[in-house]
């Protein structure tokens, strides 16, 4: 389910693969997907957006895997960790044992391996429905406001959209978890009223311009939470097992990828897989909670947002805060474009705050997008319920 959901790829899912794993790279540009270049953001290579869906990606890593020697892959159900003594020494899956030096729980948010606690975070009060479609056999894309793809702000929720491979494109709009009205966006005929409603998804998704590719898919119990590792020896976590956080950055894969390349680099230093989680679990405490901590205040201001509640100036500004601001002070750019690459973690805003305060103390507040209000949104739902 998690693999048809809206994705996309920050440079450093591609800066990893390039560097880790070029075939892997190849097999996956020869799928379709479309390398966006946004020049040099801290690469060598520069900074390349990936333009995808998550199945294809994965699609071209386990391609790729197949041709790797000495490499072999075993598909089935964890049952148990093999431990002897205090150690790690290997898994049994589906009643088979596999011993290895090091065991990487890479099993997502809902793992129970036992290899990290949760230290940040829970709930974010947030949920979304998406839905994938594909542009008709010469239609053109339609607006974007950044290479990533389209972002929409609206007086209590919000919508995404993000193109991908071979005219691929999914929708997202998400909303607080608390509000039930809007929760009905998860049937189809809601889901497409909507989409009729708000311009930049009309032009989108219009039957003449593109067709749906999936049904209306639900993301439920929105969390972002860090968890720390384990000292466990011979065991390490890493992905949604160390960091989860909403789709509203969609950064979970860069996160990753960002750890994964971490992991390699401290195993070619030399470090032993037997004590490899400390030194890990502290580049991960440093490099990805300060992403954690950053999704935590900006969902939280949303969220409070869309319920009606006033910028509270006696607070610290949010990343999101700040970035709009730009929009006034175009000084502010200069400290968000390596930030919105994740080319420089969250503090690096800090010099930025002045400027983006001195902005909202003029009165200053960002505009919605063009679309309907959430009242209004209530009432196209509610009206293509109705004509059901």
């Amino acid at each position: 389910m998690q693999f048809a959901h809206a994705h996309n790829f920050r440079p450093q899912v591609s800066w990893l693969l390039q560097s880790e794993w070029p075939e892997a790279f190849r097999a996956w540009c020869s799928l379709g997907p479309e390398p966006v270049d946004l020049g040099p953001l801290g690469s060598p290579g520069g900074a390349v957006v990936v333009h995808s869906r998550r199945v294809t990606y994965e699609r071209a890593l386990r391609l790729a895997a197949a041709d790797v020697p000495g490499l072999s892959l075993r598909v089935g159900h964890v049952d148990r960790l093999i431990e002897d003594g205090c150690r790690v020494v290997g898994a049994v899956v589906d009643g088979i044992h596999h011993e290895a030096d090091l065991v990487v729980d890479a099993s997502g948010r809902a793992s129970r391996l036992g290899g990290s606690v949760t230290t940040l975070g829970g709930d974010c009060g947030m949920a979304y429905v998406d839905r994938c479609f594909r542009l008709r056999p010469g239609a053109e894309p339609g607006p974007v406001t950044n290479l990533i793809g389209w972002f929409g702000g609206f007086d209590g929720y919000q919508a995404l959209l993000f193109p991908q491979e071979t005219g691929h494109f999914s929708v997202v709009l998400i909303r607080p978890t608390a509000d039930a009205a809007l929760k009905q966006l998860r049937h189809q005929g809601a889901f497409e009223a909507a989409c009729r409603a708000i311009p930049v998804l009309a032009e989108w998704t219009h039957p003449g311009r593109a067709r749906p590719k999936s049904g209306v898919l639900v993301g439920g119990a929105l969390r972002n939470v860090y968890r720390s590792q384990r000292t466990v020896p011979g065991l390490v976590s890493i992905g949604d097992a160390v960091s989860t956080t909403t789709p509203t950055a969609g950064r979970g894969v860069a996160m990753a990828s960002m750890q994964v390349d971490a992991l390699l680099t401290l195993l070619d230093a030399g470090a032993e897989p037997e004590s490899i989680a400390e030194p890990f679990g502290a580049w991960c405490d440093e490099f990805i909670a300060p992403w954690v901590a950053d999704h935590i205040a900006t969902d939280d201001a949303a969220v409070e947002r869309w319920q009606g509640a006033e910028l509270d100036l006696t607070r610290p500004l949010t990343s999101a805060a700040i970035h709009a601001a730009g929009e006034v002070d175009p000084r502010i750019h200069e400290h968000t474009g390596p930030f919105l690459a994740m080319a420089a973690l969250p503090p690096s805003l800090q010099p930025a705050e002045p400027l983006a305060r001195a902005v909202y103390e003029t009165g200053w507040r960002p505009a919605s997008s063009e679309g309907p209000s959430r009242d209004e949104l209530v009432g196209v739902v509610e009206g293509a319920l109705a004509a059901a």
